[in-house]
C-alpha cells in the first residue's frame, strides 16, 4: 500500500522517474479499489449499464486521472524516454501495446530526468538503512 499512497503524495509531480514497482503497485492496487466501488455501485443500485460505470466508481476514476498521468511520465522517464509518448495513447490497440511494452522496460542508469530510483533505498526496505 506504500507505493500507491507515494503515487498519490506526488499528485502533481510529472518530473522524476518511477520505478516499475511503484508504476504496476499502484495500478494494481488501483484497479482492485475501482472493482471494489464497482460492486459497490451495483449493490446500492448506483450503477448505470448505459454508461458501464457508477457514481463512486466515476469519481473515483476522476480522482486518480491526475496521478496516473504524473506516475505513467515518470515511468517513461525511468525507461529513458520522454512523457510526450504518453500521446501514443490516442492510437488504437498499438499505441495502448507499445505503452506496455514500454512501462515493462528496466531502469536505465542515471539520466536528464534524474537519478536511477534503484539505487536509492526503497520504500519497506529497511535492510539498507542505518540504524
Amino acid at each position: 500500500m506504500d507505493w500507491y499512497v507515494k503515487v498519490l503524495k506526488q499528485y502533481f509531480d510529472f518530473s522524476g522517474r518511477a520505478r516499475r514497482k511503484e508504476f504496476w503497485m499502484f495500478g494494481l492496487v488501483s484497479m482492485i479499489i475501482s472493482i471494489v466501488l464497482t460492486l459497490l455501485d451495483m449493490g446500492v443500485g448506483l450503477y448505470n449499464d448505459l454508461y458501464g460505470a457508477g457514481l463512486f466508481s466515476s469519481i473515483y476514476s476522476l480522482a486518480i486521472m491526475i496521478p496516473s498521468i504524473a506516475v505513467s511520465a515518470r515511468r517513461l522517464h525511468d525507461t529513458d524516454h520522454s512523457a510526450w509518448w504518453l500521446l501514443l495513447m490516442f492510437i488504437p490497440l498499438l499505441g495502448v501495446l507499445i505503452l506496455l511494452v514500454v512501462m515493462c522496460f528496466n531502469s536505465k542508469e542515471d539520466n536528464e530526468y534524474g537519478p536511477n530510483p534503484k539505487a536509492e533505498p526503497s520504500l519497506g526496505d529497511n535492510d539498507n538503512l542505518a540504524v
